[in-house]
């Protein structure tokens, strides 16, 4: 077996085997090591909702046939209220869009090694040259890659990752046939997707249905144990606990049955990323790294663009002329991550605190300002848009905009 790769990546999620993918369609010795056995590649517990736009799939070259279901609209309910826009997306079947893209990383002659756990990092002379994995077997490469998502063994060991528990985020969702996607006083949601702001179901945090096809749907909820979770959270109630919740008391479900076997666990931290995303001969990328899209909560197509932005640092790095894997030339990876992956963190940052800290009467309000202003409002918005927030806040906001720049600050 061999023991030396131009680049061994950790982690094939989406941001990994995408990663790999370019890089073997550029000529790169690739090597993926994956925690899950082959067989059982992916587990259902590992999971997104699988919710993306068209303009991930065209960008990335992913087929239609890993979609469940093309949407028409994003709709944003509150407890009173509700906001549609008009937008295309798509819910994609999760397991089948991660197999596609270690199928077609294959195909590209990358090598992949399941049922291999990375545990730490190969180091020599103070930089890393290598990974530990399935025990005690090694692995080197010119440049090292961590896409293992929040475990992060490799960015954690280097002083990349800063992850902090109180801004993990923790979801789970199930899908169901005989969901009632037109029920009277609430939006249609044929051919939707659609995102609850209300402490109820999901304190500090938001709920979801996404149609998947006749009257079938993704329904879940997700959110982080944060000022609004311990304000609004009954006492001992558990993730599953809230999901039971809503299901028992909105209408919607009264005829809807679990689909077997489509039970799905995820987490992803909501906060900035530490100072630097990369070092000497490493990089980290997907979900290891935080990202914030707090309207649409869509991190597969931040994930892949961190991919191909690391796929393009090592291109920049590994010329054959005079390979450099330092990290000051490395940190392209960080130039173009904050320029192009996820730009105006602050902005979108700011946009994130008032959707999961906000009191459920304010989200009600928030929707009274979207109806009424036009539709690019929200979009403008959640792209980090200064004006377009400043539209959606008014002088009650004021003690959790001060909150926001203390923390940002570090106060």
């Amino acid at each position: 077996m061999r023991d030396r790769f131009d680049v061994v990546i950790a982690g094939a999620g989406p941001a990994g085997a995408q990663c790999a993918r370019d890089l073997a369609a550029r000529g790169y010795d690739v090597v993926v090591l994956e925690t899950e056995a082959e067989d059982e590649f992916p587990r259902q517990s590992n999971k997104s909702t699988g919710g993306t736009f068209p303009s991930m799939l065209a960008s990335f070259g992913i087929p239609d046939d890993v979609v469940m279901q093309f949407t028409d609209s994003v709709v944003i309910e509150s407890p009173n209220d509700h906001y549609t826009q008009h937008r295309a997306g798509a819910v994609l079947e999760f397991a089948d869009f991660k197999r596609f893209l270690v199928r077609e990383g294959r195909e590209r002659g990358a090598e992949y090694r399941f049922d291999s756990r990375v545990s730490k990092p190969v180091m020599e002379d103070g930089e890393v040259v290598g990974v530990r994995y399935a025990g005690d077997e090694e692995v080197y490469g010119d440049v090292i890659i961590d896409a293992t998502g929040p475990a992060a063994p490799l960015a954690k060991a280097l002083g990349v990752s800063d992850l902090e528990r109180e801004n993990q985020a923790i979801g789970i969702e199930y899908e169901f046939e005989g969901v009632s996607l037109d029920e009277p006083g609430y939006a249609d949601l044929h051919d939707a997707m659609m995102l609850r702001l209300d402490h109820e179901y999901a304190p500090g945090g938001y709920s979801w249905i996404f149609h998947t096809g006749a009257d079938t749907a993704k329904v879940g909820v997700c959110y982080i144990q944060n000022e609004s979770y311990q304000q609004y959270a009954a006492e001992d109630r558990t993730v599953d606990g809230y999901l039971e919740h809503w299901l028992d008391t909105d209408p919607r479900f009264a005829d809807a049955e679990r689909i077997a076997g489509k039970q799905h666990r995820g987490s992803a931290h909501i906060q900035p990323p530490g100072e630097g995303l990369s070092t000497d001969n490493f990089m980290a990328i997907g979900d290891t790294v935080p990202t914030i899209d707090p309207l649409w909560g869509e991190g597969i197509h931040v994930g892949m663009r961190s991919a191909r932005a690391a796929a393009v640092t090592v291109d920049h790095c590994l010329t054959p002329r005079e390979p450099d894997t330092s990290a000051e030339n490395i940190s392209l990876y960080d130039d173009l991550w904050h320029r192009e992956v996820a730009p105006n963190m602050d902005s979108r940052l700011l946009m994130t605190h008032l959707l999961y800290l906000a009191p459920n009467e304010r989200y009600d309000r928030l929707l009274r300002d979207l109806n009424r202003l036009d539709q690019d409002t929200l979009s403008k918005a959640n792209s980090g848009d200064k004006l377009a927030i400043a539209r959606l806040l008014h002088l009650e906001d004021l003690p959790m905009l001060a909150e926001f720049a203390k923390r940002r600050l570090g106060g």
